[in-house]
């Protein structure tokens, strides 16, 4: 039965630029093994988005804001509560106490870790049945009409994330699919497992497959 399922696995149609099935074409069993790491799926998505974080977030301290520094009343004597300065947190305009400062939340993981992620990210796609393979994309001029009727022919709704992995982007490539808001056009070297996870439809053309059996998938 595993072996059955390997096979299984191993083998996704190959469509044509028109979306029509041309042929079946067979994963490398190298890559494509059908293991999920979810636990490392979970590590390397916590990572990509907190690299995505602005840190930005910034209160002012007692020591910021605008107030002078002179205490408002004596002492004793008043009937008052004891006050030195009315840029005391406690006093509406004051500094804020313990509050957000600019941070960088910026770390990473090691390359053997991601590039693991990344491959159990395909496997995850594969199985999930929203992984396409096409042949190749040629555009002899750069129309988005062009990018759509491909799309449609792998009857992917215009509604849908899709993440296209190419190994090259050329110039009438890139033109005709910046208008899609939800088409996303990378390079398969600069693809990461959070960009596919992110995706509902996975397309990768026929080249971009085969550099992945040449360990060229590099995070």
């Amino acid at each position: 039965m595993k072996k059955q399922k390997a096979q299984e696995i191993n083998k996704v149609p190959l469509y044509d630029s028109n979306g029509k099935k041309a042929s079946t074409l067979e994963l490398d069993k190298d890559v494509f093994t059908g293991e999920v790491n979810k636990s490392l799926l979970y590590q390397v998505t916590i990572m990509y988005r907190a690299n995505q974080r602005r840190g930005t977030a910034s209160t002012k301290t007692r020591g910021e804001v605008a107030g002078a520094g002179k205490k408002p009343w004596r002492q004793k004597g008043t009937g008052r509560a004891r006050v030195g300065s009315i840029r005391n947190p406690v006093w509406r305009g004051g500094g804020i106490a313990f509050g957000p400062r600019p941070r960088d939340f910026r770390y990473t993981l090691p390359k053997k870790m991601k590039k693991s992620a990344f491959i159990s990210s395909l496997n995850a796609k594969v199985k999930s049945k929203t992984f396409l393979a096409i042949e190749d994309i040629y555009l002899e001029e750069p129309k988005t009409k062009r990018i759509s009727k491909i799309l449609a022919g792998l009857r992917i709704k215009m509604k849908e994330r899709v993440l296209l992995l190419v190994k090259k982007i050329d110039r009438n490539l890139f033109l005709a699919s910046r208008n899609i808001k939800t088409l996303t056009l990378k390079k398969v070297e600069e693809a990461t497992a959070l960009d596919v996870l992110s995706s509902t439809h996975l397309v990768m053309t026929k080249e971009a497959l085969a550099s992945l059996k040449k360990g060229k998938e590099s995070k």
